[in-house]
């Protein structure tokens, strides 16, 4: 194909995370920042976003929230967020404490005390990863944890934003 380039899928490092059949449209569900503004998923078009819902009380999210603190200061940048977001009933506070207390102060504070992001995204248990493309579609998800920080891990994110073969 002449223009585009051919990504193959995840690594197997990353099992259980899988790449969709097909791209789809991400729900408009929206959560709350550190401040309490709220942020639209169809805000964050025109860059990846590897969108991860977590819980204080969810122990493989907590295991896994400092590989995804590693894998955003590895392979963050203008074209390529970790967002985890507190799908629990605390506040922002709460969450950037449990954040700072566990190896992932490297990561943004948000939170959804609503729950809309376990519906809008038929959540049925923690953590759930979602890899959004700059189009605002899901291309690939994780039920569970994955090895965020490995080494083919982050080459394989670095290289999907730096729209290279891989």
């Amino acid at each position: 194909m002449v223009g585009r380039t051919v990504h193959a899928g995840p690594p197997a490092s990353l099992s259980p995370f899988v790449a969709g059949k097909a791209p789809s449209a991400v729900p408009t569900v929206a959560f709350s920042d550190a401040h309490g503004n709220r942020i639209s998923l169809s805000q964050l078009k025109g860059r990846y976003i590897l969108l991860n819902l977590w819980a204080t009380w969810c122990a493989p999210c907590v295991r896994e929230l400092p590989a995804l603190a590693r894998l955003q200061g590895a392979a963050g940048s203008a074209r390529f967020e970790v967002i985890a977001v507190d799908v629990g009933r605390g506040t922002a506070s709460d969450a950037r404490a449990f954040l700072d207390e566990h190896g992932a102060k490297g990561l943004a504070t948000y939170v959804d005390a609503n729950l809309a992001l376990l519906r809008a995204f038929g959540a049925y248990g923690l953590p759930l990863t979602v890899l959004i493309d700059p189009s605002g579609r899901e291309i690939a998800r994780a039920s569970g944890p994955a090895a965020w920080d490995s080494a083919e891990s982050v080459a394989y994110f670095r290289a999907l934003v730096a729209d290279k073969p891989l």
